[in-house]
């Protein structure tokens, strides 16, 4: 069986699961907000198996993914308003299109590769009816992703700290302004505060050329890792965590740590 073969199966398979006599019942009442949440969901699931290295699962995690493509493009197609071939050409388009270097003049420095790159997602901006120097970053990325790739669009036309020092300047600013809203501790204030810290966080990592989503998922897998060997610590003495007081726990938290660090 080839790619095209096997894509074609799929196609056929969606459109037997959307029929509205014969197909499957969950299927053929979903819509383009309901499927919208599952895409998020094995997008998440892909970076997961990426992160893990579990090469044998990812071409299945890649699977589920593709089949959210496809799914969208038979809900479009019933519509009338496009269907997979238009998402296939269209990408292939705008990849030939952003790629001259490649598919039209192989002499173009990498200079002038970034230049066109740019001006051509600037175009296509243009085209959306999108304008202005932060058009076209997605409001549903998350948040943190989002906050970059703000900051990273206001420092092409020059709104920019010089370097990560002045960033750091400014993240104590903000932790002083959301500790002085701690005395009234009103939730909106604080709310507003503390998304002014991340929004600073999120500068400061592209200023160290780091992404804050990465570095987040690294933090909440150190966590938990280390919070399950403090737990098998507690367990091995005969308690269950909530027979142990918060000073055991530190040690046990502290004595993980030490033993990664040997």
């Amino acid at each position: 069986m080839t790619a095209s073969s096997e894509l074609d199966r799929l196609l056929a398979i969606m459109v037997t699961l959307r029929d509205p006599t014969t197909g499957c019942a969950w299927d053929q009442v979903q819509n383009f907000d309901s499927i919208a949440p599952y895409t998020i969901e094995e997008a998440y699931e892909v970076v997961d198996a990426i992160t893990r290295r579990d090469w044998d699962g990812l071409p299945d995690e890649l699977g589920d993914l593709l089949l959210q493509i496809v799914y969208y493009a038979r809900m479009a197609e019933e519509a009338g308003r496009f269907d997979f071939e238009t998402i296939a050409r269209l990408v292939a388009d705008k990849m030939v299109r952003r790629h001259p270097h490649v598919f039209d003049d192989a002499s173009l420095g990498a200079a002038g590769v970034k230049a066109i790159w740019e001006n051509n997602k600037e175009i296509e901006r243009h085209a959306r009816q999108e304008h202005g120097a932060l058009a076209g970053v997605a409001i549903g990325l998350p948040a943190l992703l989002r906050a970059m790739k703000l900051t990273s669009r206001a420092a092409r036309v020059g709104f920019d700290w010089p370097d990560a020092t002045r960033v750091l300047v400014k993240l104590d600013e903000e932790i002083a302004e959301f500790r002085a809203e701690l005395e009234d501790a009103d939730p909106a204030r604080l709310q507003d505060e503390f998304g002014d810290i991340l929004f600073t966080m999120a500068s400061l990592a592209r200023k160290l050329h780091l992404d804050p989503e990465a570095c987040l998922r690294h933090a909440n897998d150190k966590f938990q890792r280390r919070f399950n060997a403090m737990e098998q610590i507690v367990e091995s003495t005969g308690k269950s965590m909530h027979e142990t007081s918060l000073v055991e726990m530190e040690a046990g938290w502290q004595a993980v740590k030490a033993s990664e660090r040997s």
